[in-house]
Protein backbone atom coordinates (compact mmCIF):
# COMPACT_ATOMS: atom_id res chain seq x y z
CA UNK A 1 0.00 0.00 0.00
CA UNK A 2 2.94 2.43 0.56
CA UNK A 3 3.89 2.19 -3.08
CA UNK A 4 0.73 3.64 -4.19
CA UNK A 5 0.37 6.06 -1.53
CA UNK A 6 4.14 6.95 -2.69
CA UNK A 7 3.50 6.82 -6.61
CA UNK A 8 0.09 8.75 -6.00
CA UNK A 9 1.91 11.40 -3.89
CA UNK A 10 4.48 11.65 -6.60
CA UNK A 11 1.96 11.77 -9.40
CA UNK A 12 -0.08 14.99 -7.81
CA UNK A 13 3.16 16.57 -6.90
CA UNK A 14 4.49 16.53 -10.56
CA UNK A 15 1.26 17.21 -11.92
CA UNK A 16 0.91 20.24 -9.78
CA UNK A 17 4.30 21.17 -11.09
CA UNK A 18 3.65 20.67 -14.67
CA UNK A 19 0.44 22.94 -14.66
CA UNK A 20 2.57 25.46 -12.53
CA UNK A 21 4.45 26.44 -15.63
CA UNK A 22 3.74 29.67 -16.93
CA UNK A 23 1.83 29.48 -20.61
CA UNK A 24 5.21 30.39 -22.67
CA UNK A 25 7.49 28.33 -20.48
CA UNK A 26 5.50 25.49 -21.34
CA UNK A 27 5.32 26.36 -25.11
CA UNK A 28 9.45 26.77 -25.28
CA UNK A 29 9.73 23.26 -23.24
CA UNK A 30 6.95 22.04 -25.44
CA UNK A 31 8.75 23.05 -28.74
CA UNK A 32 12.39 21.94 -27.77
CA UNK A 33 10.96 18.73 -26.99
CA UNK A 34 10.02 18.70 -30.68
CA UNK A 35 12.58 19.40 -32.19
CA UNK A 36 14.74 16.68 -30.32
CA UNK A 37 12.02 14.23 -31.08
CA UNK A 38 13.04 15.17 -34.92
CA UNK A 39 16.31 14.43 -34.56
CA UNK A 40 15.90 11.02 -32.76
CA UNK A 41 17.15 8.34 -35.14
CA UNK A 42 13.68 6.32 -33.51
CA UNK A 43 11.52 8.79 -34.85
CA UNK A 44 13.50 9.69 -38.22
CA UNK A 45 13.37 5.98 -39.11
CA UNK A 46 9.62 5.83 -38.46
CA UNK A 47 6.80 6.07 -41.08
CA UNK A 48 3.53 5.45 -38.77
CA UNK A 49 3.73 7.12 -35.20
CA UNK A 50 1.15 6.92 -31.83
CA UNK A 51 1.33 10.11 -30.46
CA UNK A 52 -1.12 11.98 -28.05
CA UNK A 53 -3.41 15.14 -27.85
CA UNK A 54 -1.63 16.89 -24.87
CA UNK A 55 -3.82 17.06 -21.82
CA UNK A 56 -3.36 18.92 -18.35
CA UNK A 57 -0.17 20.69 -19.36
CA UNK A 58 1.74 17.58 -20.71
CA UNK A 59 4.32 18.16 -23.34
CA UNK A 60 2.67 19.57 -26.85
CA UNK A 61 3.42 17.75 -29.71
CA UNK A 62 0.78 19.00 -32.15
CA UNK A 63 3.98 21.37 -34.13
CA UNK A 64 5.26 17.38 -35.32
CA UNK A 65 1.42 16.44 -36.61
CA UNK A 66 2.15 18.90 -40.01
CA UNK A 67 4.54 16.96 -40.98
CA UNK A 68 3.26 14.92 -43.70
CA UNK A 69 6.40 12.47 -43.92
CA UNK A 70 4.79 10.55 -40.82
CA UNK A 71 1.47 8.61 -40.61
CA UNK A 72 0.05 9.72 -37.15
CA UNK A 73 -2.09 7.56 -34.57
CA UNK A 74 -4.22 8.81 -31.38
CA UNK A 75 -6.00 6.69 -29.27
CA UNK A 76 -9.11 6.25 -28.25
CA UNK A 77 -10.38 5.02 -25.00
CA UNK A 78 -12.97 2.13 -24.59
CA UNK A 79 -13.37 0.43 -21.86
CA UNK A 80 -10.21 -0.05 -20.16
CA UNK A 81 -8.09 -0.31 -23.52
CA UNK A 82 -6.73 2.09 -26.24
CA UNK A 83 -7.77 1.76 -29.36
CA UNK A 84 -5.12 3.19 -32.40
CA UNK A 85 -7.00 5.62 -35.50
CA UNK A 86 -5.22 7.35 -38.10
CA UNK A 87 -5.72 11.19 -37.76
CA UNK A 88 -4.51 13.83 -39.94
CA UNK A 89 -4.72 17.54 -38.71
CA UNK A 90 -7.84 18.58 -41.39
CA UNK A 91 -10.25 15.35 -39.60
CA UNK A 92 -12.26 16.33 -36.67
CA UNK A 93 -11.70 15.58 -33.12
CA UNK A 94 -14.26 14.94 -30.50
CA UNK A 95 -13.02 14.73 -26.23
CA UNK A 96 -13.31 11.39 -24.88
CA UNK A 97 -14.47 9.84 -21.46
CA UNK A 98 -11.21 12.03 -19.92
CA UNK A 99 -11.96 14.97 -21.66
CA UNK A 100 -8.84 13.98 -23.48
CA UNK A 101 -9.27 15.03 -27.35
CA UNK A 102 -9.24 11.52 -29.38
CA UNK A 103 -10.42 10.44 -32.98
CA UNK A 104 -13.74 10.33 -34.21
CA UNK A 105 -14.97 6.26 -33.87
CA UNK A 106 -15.27 5.72 -37.47
CA UNK A 107 -11.17 7.25 -38.15
CA UNK A 108 -9.33 4.41 -39.63
CA UNK A 109 -7.73 2.12 -36.79
CA UNK A 110 -4.36 1.07 -36.91
CA UNK A 111 -2.97 -2.68 -36.07
CA UNK A 112 0.46 -3.16 -34.32
CA UNK A 113 2.31 -4.34 -37.41
CA UNK A 114 2.10 -1.10 -39.22
CA UNK A 115 2.91 1.03 -35.96
CA UNK A 116 6.65 2.02 -36.18
CA UNK A 117 7.11 4.04 -32.93
CA UNK A 118 4.84 5.17 -30.00
CA UNK A 119 5.15 8.23 -28.31
CA UNK A 120 4.24 7.82 -24.60
CA UNK A 121 2.86 10.36 -22.34
CA UNK A 122 4.11 10.24 -18.90
CA UNK A 123 3.74 12.17 -15.68
CA UNK A 124 7.28 11.23 -14.95
CA UNK A 125 10.16 9.16 -15.71
CA UNK A 126 13.19 7.87 -14.66
CA UNK A 127 17.00 6.90 -16.33
CA UNK A 128 15.94 3.23 -16.33
CA UNK A 129 13.35 3.36 -18.50
CA UNK A 130 10.26 3.30 -16.25
CA UNK A 131 7.50 5.37 -16.55
CA UNK A 132 4.97 6.77 -14.15
CA UNK A 133 1.32 7.56 -15.86
CA UNK A 134 -1.68 8.21 -14.49
CA UNK A 135 -2.87 5.64 -12.40
CA UNK A 136 -5.37 3.68 -15.13
CA UNK A 137 -3.26 1.25 -16.31
CA UNK A 138 -3.74 2.47 -20.38
CA UNK A 139 -0.44 2.17 -21.63
CA UNK A 140 0.71 -0.13 -19.09
CA UNK A 141 -1.51 -2.70 -20.78
CA UNK A 142 -0.67 -1.51 -24.42
CA UNK A 143 2.85 -2.07 -23.43
CA UNK A 144 2.48 -5.33 -22.03
CA UNK A 145 0.28 -6.88 -24.72
CA UNK A 146 2.31 -9.04 -27.18
CA UNK A 147 1.68 -7.47 -30.30
CA UNK A 148 2.46 -3.61 -29.11
CA UNK A 149 5.10 -4.52 -26.74
CA UNK A 150 7.96 -4.84 -28.97
CA UNK A 151 7.27 -1.67 -30.54
CA UNK A 152 10.12 1.37 -29.95
CA UNK A 153 8.49 3.67 -27.12
CA UNK A 154 9.55 7.10 -26.49
CA UNK A 155 8.75 8.58 -23.09
CA UNK A 156 7.80 12.03 -23.61
CA UNK A 157 8.46 13.98 -20.37
CA UNK A 158 9.66 17.39 -18.91
CA UNK A 159 12.89 17.63 -17.76
CA UNK A 160 11.98 18.34 -13.94
CA UNK A 161 9.77 14.99 -14.45
CA UNK A 162 13.03 12.85 -15.43
CA UNK A 163 14.11 11.29 -12.21
CA UNK A 164 17.09 9.17 -10.77
CA UNK A 165 14.22 6.47 -9.59
CA UNK A 166 11.01 5.82 -9.72
CA UNK A 167 8.67 3.21 -7.63
CA UNK A 168 8.31 0.65 -9.79
CA UNK A 169 6.05 -2.76 -9.92
CA UNK A 170 6.04 -6.01 -11.13
CA UNK A 171 4.14 -4.86 -14.47
CA UNK A 172 5.86 -1.91 -15.65
CA UNK A 173 8.17 -2.23 -18.79
CA UNK A 174 10.96 0.22 -19.46
CA UNK A 175 10.66 2.62 -22.42
CA UNK A 176 13.22 2.86 -24.73
CA UNK A 177 14.20 5.91 -24.95
CA UNK A 178 12.99 9.57 -23.21
CA UNK A 179 12.71 13.06 -24.78
CA UNK A 180 12.70 16.30 -22.28
CA UNK A 181 13.41 19.72 -23.18
CA UNK A 182 17.39 18.79 -23.09
CA UNK A 183 17.58 15.57 -25.42
CA UNK A 184 16.68 12.58 -25.71
CA UNK A 185 18.29 9.88 -24.30
CA UNK A 186 17.77 6.26 -25.49
CA UNK A 187 18.54 3.52 -22.96
CA UNK A 188 20.04 1.11 -25.95
CA UNK A 189 22.01 3.95 -27.61
CA UNK A 190 24.15 6.69 -26.69
CA UNK A 191 22.35 10.17 -25.56
CA UNK A 192 22.03 12.32 -28.73
CA UNK A 193 20.93 16.37 -28.06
Amino acid sequence: MERLSSKTELRRLIIQQRRSLAQSEWRQKSDRICTHLQSSPLFTQAKTVLAYFSFRQEPDLSFLFTNSQYHWGFPRCVGKSLLWHRWQPDEPLEKGTYGILEPHPDAQPLEPDEVDLILVPTVACDVRGYRLGYGGGFYDRLLSSAEWGTIPTIGIVFEFAYLPQLPIDDWDKPLQAICTELGVWDRLRACSE
